[in-house]
């Protein structure tokens, strides 16, 4: 169970290194008068930072060497 936990979070922390942030759109609707609509899109991004990455990054790989360890 560690061992695995432990992979996901090195995928994790090696992902979050790579992407670097996390990107949605979001349709608004600027005006709404009888038959005309006027809608804009806009894209906002979520950052990631990299010690997030890094913290996910340390604990995976004390969990594997942990579950290594106990085998």
């Amino acid at each position: 169970m560690a061992k695995t936990l432990g992979a996901v979070l090195i995928v994790v922390g090696i992902l979050t290194f790579v992407i670097q942030g996390i990107s949605y759109t979001t349709h608004e609707e600027v005006i709404d008068i009888g038959p005309l609509k006027v809608t804009t899109e806009n894209e906002k991004t979520i950052p990631l930072p990299p010690i997030l990455g890094g913290l996910a990054l340390v604990g995976g790989v004390v969990l594997v060497a942990l579950g290594t360890r106990r085998s």
